[in-house]
């Protein structure tokens, strides 16, 4: 079965999962507001490429330390609903259930943690996700990550051992359809048959303009 790889933020979702998780943990009282300046600065840094992916992975995953995931249940639900699937376009949705309609293996992966992105990948049809993940110690999200971070090199990573896990080889991404917008996803993109650039960034969109692949550009409305 042929494999359709996306990207979650800026991708499928107008909008960052992280950067819209923490505002949203601030306008709660969830999370002090001293944190927003550095949100701000954790997506400027990671869309430069300038971030290391520990700091960018481990801040997000702070923000959840101590508490454990019955305490953050009903918040992921009202997150999804009020700040996640306004901010899924049509045409995303669409590009999904093209793929889905012509046989192909779903699968979302992402850098954002899988708590953040669990209920968004189930809401859009999603049997299989690939995500960061974080940390439980003695029934409480320690606020660090677990394993590989799902970014960069590590998203390549992290596919080979879902792969393994399949009883599969690192062959099925020579017919492998991959969708990000990020540089970040560079070695993603390149790891597959058929790569898609959707609403690039500056430095993807040069490499996709270099190297000839489809650019993809989604009507995003008011979220854009």
């Amino acid at each position: 079965m042929t494999l359709a790889l996306f990207d979650l933020d800026h991708t499928l979702l107008s909008g960052d999962s992280d950067v819209l998780w923490c505002d949203f943990l601030i306008r709660h009282g969830l999370a002090p507001d001293d944190q927003r300046e550095r949100n701000r600065a954790m997506d400027a840094a990671y869309r430069s490429g300038q971030v290391a992916v520990a700091d960018f992975c481990n801040f997000y995953a702070g923000l959840l330390g101590g508490r454990d995931a019955s305490f953050w249940a009903p918040w992921r639900e009202r997150f999804l609903h009020d700040e996640v699937l306004p901010r899924v376009p049509d045409g995303a949705r669409a590009l999904v259930e093209r793929h889905r309609a012509a046989g192909h293996l779903l699968v979302m992966t992402t850098a954002t943690n899988r708590v953040i992105t669990e209920l968004t990948a189930r809401a859009l049809g999603f049997e299989h996700l690939i995500a960061t993940e974080v940390e439980l110690v003695d029934g409480r999200y320690s606020g660090r990550t677990a394993g590989t971070p799902n970014m960069r090199e590590g998203k390549v990573a992290r596919l080979h051992e879902w792969l393994a896990q399949r009883g599969e080889g690192a062959q099925r991404l020579a017919a492998a359809h991959a969708y990000s917008d990020s540089a970040n996803d560079l070695p993603l993109l390149q790891a597959v048959g058929f790569p898609v650039a959707v609403d690039p960034d500056e430095r993807l969109l040069a490499v996709a303009q270099a190297r000839g692949w489809p650019v993809l550009r989604l009507a995003r409305g008011a979220h854009a």
